[in-house]
């Protein structure tokens, strides 16, 4: 895993499995709110945005950036989920159901500076955290190159890369990756392979 500069870490969290995984999984680090420069050359062309609650999706994000050398920008909410599992779950489904817009922490000032966005999903009630529809809505994707990237805990892609699509209407789309949340640990040779596929891969 890259390794992240201490000086920007912003907060220790520990948080149980999100909806759509199997296993509680610990996250170290809370990133939200602020971009983190990639250590490669070339970096600014690409930007790794993604919500993580159990740190499946975050692995993958991290395993992209380490791949392409691209920024990355965790989206995190200022009112925190609850910690049990099953409540979350509710409260995920009642956000879903209100077409609910969470607020979120920071934003990436320098968007324009970005041609490809890879954006991070966990499958939730089949489709994207309701975050992610307040982080995409904030900006201009035309012109972009947006490549998604799901875990899931059986649901599969769902609407999850449909309804990124309606967010970026004037965006270019590549074909998703799609991880079971209980394999995204042990996803590299799965990553090197999609990134290698679309011609991503430095």
């Amino acid at each position: 895993m890259r390794k992240i500069l201490a000086g920007m870490m912003s907060a220790f969290l520990l948080l149980v499995a999100a909806c759509g995984g199997s296993n509680a999984e610990a996250i170290a680090t809370d990133n939200g709110g602020k971009v983190m420069q990639a250590e490669k050359v070339n970096a600014g062309k690409a930007l790794v945005v993604y919500y993580s609650r159990s740190g499946n999706t975050e692995a993958i994000a991290n395993m992209i950036s380490t791949e392409t050398g691209a920024d990355m920008f965790r989206v995190t909410t200022v009112k925190p989920y609850p910690e049990a599992y099953r409540e979350t779950t509710e409260v995920a489904r009642a956000e879903r159901d209100n077409n609910a817009r969470l607020e979120i922490n920071g934003r990436v000032e320098n968007m324009a500076d970005y041609d490809i966005v890879y954006v991070g999903i966990p499958n939730w009630w089949s489709t994207m955290p309701m975050a992610l529809f307040t982080f995409m809505e904030q900006y201009d994707f035309s012109g972009k190159t947006i490549v998604p990237f799901v875990t899931h805990g059986g649901g599969g892609v769902a609407n999850c890369v449909s309804d990124l699509q309606k967010t970026a209407p004037n965006a270019k789309f590549l074909d998703a990756l799609v991880i079971s949340g209980s394999n995204a640990k042990g996803a590299q040779s799965d990553v090197s392979a999609w990134l290698n596929r679309l011609g991503l891969k430095k």
